[in-house]
């Protein structure tokens, strides 16, 4: 467990540095920096950023994908700092540690929609992380599971023998949803849960969320690069740019008293939030970059710890 932290905050990290190594001709590529937060119980913390902020990362270290799988061939590492998830301490984490926290950490993946297995069915879907736990699990105790499961997320259960091509996105991303929930895990880590699902019903997307978080009272963290999203579902914010948090707290308490350029040009495009919010990342971004220019007479910033 990371120093000094209190054993129930579902995550905690302490100045933590996550690197992609060397490989091949490409050279190491530090992707998160210095990130200090904490994740109380019950509560859903909102992770907002562009592409590139670091965010997808943080969610495949905290949910073991990372040790499971890399990115691009290329493995996420924890070179500095500290973080726990549920009590686990994930630096030099061991196999039986993972596998407890894979079993407490529900995870939906970027682009998990549009991934699930094509030849399997949506039970068979939902029903696989149970199974490659435990084959010899109670295949009737599975079944009713699995269903229970698929009726929460608001599915009609004809749809159990369905394949992903038979299903629309929306459905697609619930059947992602499901399968990340049938454990009952303590957490959720959902990362752009509302990506590629048509406009129409991305507000119920993250709405059902939100509902079964209070329903089952699990601790998420739920990435975006949308802020209206965040807004419908978050107790609290952390806004991350080029692998640094540059804000944390409620949404008023980041926009209204930001500490960096990225946050203040960020909370001034979104005066008329709306549709247009992820294009309004990167209009920040471009006030982020103007200023540091500025604030080092022309040169390159130098990206520091917390800055």
């Amino acid at each position: 467990m990371t120093r000094g932290a209190a054993p129930d905050y579902p995550i905690t990290t302490s100045d933590l540095t996550i690197e992609y190594p060397a490989h091949g001709a490409s050279p190491a590529f530090v992707a998160v920096h210095g990130l200090t937060l904490r994740v109380a119980p019950g509560e859903v913390l909102g992770l907002l950023g562009e592409s590139g902020s670091g965010k997808s990362t943080i969610a495949r270290v905290l949910s073991g994908a990372a040790y499971s799988g890399g990115f691009g061939g290329v493995r996420a590492q924890i070179t500095g700092g500290e973080a726990a998830v549920l009590g686990i301490p994930l630096r030099r984490i061991g196999r039986r540690a993972l596998a407890r926290l894979t079993y407490g950490v529900g995870l939906v993946a970027q682009d998990a929609a549009d991934t699930l297995p094509p030849s399997m069915t949506v039970a068979e879907i939902v029903a696989e992380p149970v199974l490659e736990r435990d084959q010899r699990f109670d295949r009737k105790e599975l079944d009713t599971r699995v269903a229970t499961m698929v009726d929460a997320v608001r599915l009609p259960l004809s749809l159990l023998g369905k394949f992903p091509y038979e299903l629309s996105g929306g459905q697609r991303q619930r059947v992602a949803l499901a399968r990340a929930l049938v454990f009952g895990p303590s957490l959720l880590i959902a990362d752009e849960p509302t990506a590629g699902v048509d406009v129409t019903v991305r507000n119920a997307v993250i709405d059902l969320i939100g509902e079964l978080q209070r329903e089952r009272a699990f601790s998420a963290l739920v990435i975006s690069s949308d802020l209206a999203v965040l807004r419908r579902v978050a107790n609290r914010i952390g806004v991350m740019y080029q692998g640094v948090l540059v804000g944390l707290g409620t949404i008023d308490e980041v926009f209204d008293n930001p500490w960096h350029p990225y946050v203040a040009g960020l909370g001034a495009a979104l005066s008329g939030e709306g549709p247009a919010a992820r294009v309004h990342l990167a209009v920040a971004e471009e006030a982020a970059e103007t200023e540091e220019v500025a604030a080092t007479g022309g040169g390159m910033a130098e990206h520091v710890n917390g800055y």
